[in-house]
């Protein structure tokens, strides 16, 4: 569940990394960058991906649903304890919702490819999106 939280968090912070370098942040080279990292690191197959990614992208689609409901419902605090605890009691259902659709299309991946390449694919996601973060934070020093 930290890891949907932390990954969402550094595709955000990648794009204000782009837009503090004057470059326009294009979600269709990270997808293909991040897409070309994890089949190298996982070793998939031309066939594997082919069968893999569409899963993981559904999968990827379904999630920023959710962090974008967390994003609007942590927007402003509420204003009474009463309501707090109500919009934690809603954050914490979505935090869960995302661990289930996690879980769900881990298993949709592991009938497209063993179960050994999706724990690879799994690694080298998180791996990515920590150079990611790397990045982010040496540009910010300069």
């Amino acid at each position: 569940m930290k890891r949907l939280i932390i990954s969402s968090v550094i595709i955000l912070l990648s794009l204000t990394a782009s837009a503090q370098h004057d470059t326009k942040f294009s979600p269709e080279k990270f997808e293909a960058e991040m897409e070309a990292y994890i089949s190298k690191e996982a070793g998939l197959t031309k066939q594997e991906a082919a069968k893999l990614f569409p899963v993981f992208r559904e999968m990827h689609a379904r999630q920023r649903v959710i962090y974008e409901k967390m994003r609007k419902q942590t927007k402003d605090k509420p204003a009474d304890e009463s309501a707090c605890k109500a919009a934690i009691k809603d954050y914490d259902q979505m935090n869960i919702e995302l661990k289930q659709l996690e879980q769900s299309y881990h298993k949709k991946m592991m009938q497209a490819v063993p179960a050994s390449k999706v724990y690879d694919v799994i690694k080298a996601e998180r791996r990515f999106h920590r150079q990611m973060m790397k990045g982010w934070q040496k540009g910010k020093r300069h």
